[in-house]
């Protein structure tokens, strides 16, 4: 993408969006900036500059390592929590009618959609009018054991099988439903650089926001993302990972 001076910054994200889903390298001229400000790594000298915006800070190495451990933390982690799950699934079939877990579809790497499973900590069909919506602190469709659960995100355990399943990581950008995407595009197209990764179980968005209730919120929330997805490393995930594990025990989740 060649974006001469005085380029309309919202087409050109617009554009990318679209070209996110291909899977192949998306290289852009840079403006200064982009140089000054986030420092970036030319991918060649040839003709004009381009940056290559397709992938993130992490290498390929690195990333494979990532997965891995993805794949082995999530595997102990559902056979630990397995005596915890039948706790909550007796409770949730005792406290409301409807299934015990629900599943909900959400936009993951590459703007692919998937399916994300959760406890559902919601009365059934929430959403009656099929217009989504997001929840709130003193939401009346939260049952009793949902409420319980949200404090310790609890009904976010199942989100383990996610990862098994490639869908999302351990930590990332958190997978937001096509619906209010669009609508977030719309006002901040710079969100659709989250889609280079896979979304996470936890983020550092979560960690430093937590729960999104508006549009608002969720791009209020995304900047913290951004500035995980270029500063990508092993370590910072271990310490979102900490602080997640200190959000849980202390019980703010919601």
């Amino acid at each position: 993408i060649i974006a001469p001076t005085g380029f309309d910054t919202t087409a050109v994200l617009k554009t990318i969006s679209q070209l996110y889903s291909l899977d192949l390298p998306i290289k852009i001229t840079p403006s200064l900036s982009d140089i000054i400000l986030h420092r970036a790594r030319i991918s060649q000298l040839e003709g004009d500059p381009l940056v290559d915006i397709s992938g993130c800070s992490m290498s390929q190495r690195t990333r494979s390592v990532k997965r891995f451990v993805d794949i082995v933390v999530s595997l102990v982690a559902m056979i630990l929590l397995l005596p915890v799950y039948a706790v909550l699934s007796i409770w949730i079939k005792l406290d409301s009618k409807g299934p015990v877990v629900y599943k909900q579809e959400r936009l993951g790497l590459h703007r692919k959609p998937f399916n994300i499973y959760k406890f559902r900590s919601m009365v059934n069909d929430a959403e009656p009018d099929g217009k989504p919506c997001l929840s709130t602190d003193d939401d009346h469709r939260i049952t009793r054991v949902g409420k319980v659960m949200r404090k310790y995100r609890l009904d976010e355990t199942l989100q383990f099988l996610n990862v098994l399943r490639g869908d999302m990581s351990l930590v990332g950008p958190r997978p937001e439903r096509a619906y209010f995407v669009d609508q977030i595009v719309e006002r901040a197209p710079y969100y659709t650089t989250l889609h280079q990764v896979r979304p996470g179980i936890t983020s550092l968005g979560m960690v430093k926001f937590g729960y999104a209730s508006s549009v608002d919120e969720m791009i209020e929330r995304s900047k913290y993302d951004l500035l995980y997805l270029d500063n990508m490393s092993l370590f910072n995930d271990l310490k979102i990972i900490i602080y997640t594990i200190k959000v849980v025990i202390k019980g703010t989740g919601i």
